[in-house]
């Protein structure tokens, strides 16, 4: 999986922007409504237009338009296609991607099994709760074998319980598979319990703040290294301190 580079980026929102995400990191972007943080998704993604270069493991991929970016993207409002049951959302990039049918049966197979809504594969998104919505989202992101996946506030539809559940499932599959991931939130509580580093975006620019293990441990990840990290003893919940 990729480490990214922005390098002198700018564009509607960012005055010559410079940062790096690292290889298999899951960096939270907090920030005011309007600061731009969805902007820096869709820079990442190729969806809007910049100057400078986005890198990906040190080669430039300006040029590379978004779906041949290897980049899975949960929007925030997930887009789900209403005349398409789960199991054709799920499958959807697949087929668009000229896969055959009996890959994508398979791979839809198992993110069905991966978020646990095999019961759900024939219904159709309007009668879908918002966790389960949040889940075939998802698991349509992941269905391309993204090396980045990009998250837009994807907790905004769910409850406070449904809320913390998933958190913890997609920082435990972004583990399993090693996935890049970059996360938008507005909800400090999310970027605590998930980020392996936090940055805030203000003004179109940059700060890096350090990041504490949810389970109250006041140990931080080293921001050159965000996988240097030390065992939190009393820790009960998967989260990242404990890997």
């Amino acid at each position: 999986m990729p480490d990214i580079g922005l390098k002198n980026i700018r564009n509607y929102v960012f005055n010559d922007l410079n940062m790096e995400i690292f290889d298999k990191e899951l960096l939270v972007v907090t920030g005011p409504n309007g600061a731009g943080k969805s902007t820096l998704l869709a820079t990442i993604a190729g969806l809007v237009n910049y100057s400078g270069t986005v890198l990906f493991d040190g080669v430039a991929v300006d040029r590379i338009p978004t779906n041949e970016r290897k980049i899975g993207y949960l929007f925030q409002n997930l887009a789900l296609f209403p005349h398409l049951n789960v199991a054709s959302n799920i499958g959807y990039g697949m087929a668009v991607k000229g896969d055959g049918k009996t890959e994508i049966a398979q791979n839809v197979g198992e993110l069905l099994m991966l978020m646990r809504i095999e019961h759900l594969r024939d219904r159709y998104p309007k009668n879908l709760s918002g966790g389960e919505r949040q889940r075939v989202a998802l698991a349509r992101a992941l269905a391309v074998s993204p090396e980045v996946l990009l998250l837009d506030e994807p907790f905004n539809s769910m409850d406070n319980g449904t809320c913390q559940c998933m958190r913890k499932e997609i920082r435990k599959i972004q583990k399993d598979l090693g996935t890049t991931m970059v996360l938008v939130t507005h909800n400090p509580k999310e970027a605590e319990e998930m980020g392996d580093r936090i940055i805030t975006i203000a003004g179109g620019k940059i700060r890096e703040t350090e990041t504490e293990c949810f389970c109250g441990s006041e140990n931080t990840h080293n921001a050159q290294n965000p996988h240097n990290t030390q065992n939190c003893a009393g820790c009960t919940i998967d989260c990242y301190c404990k890997r």
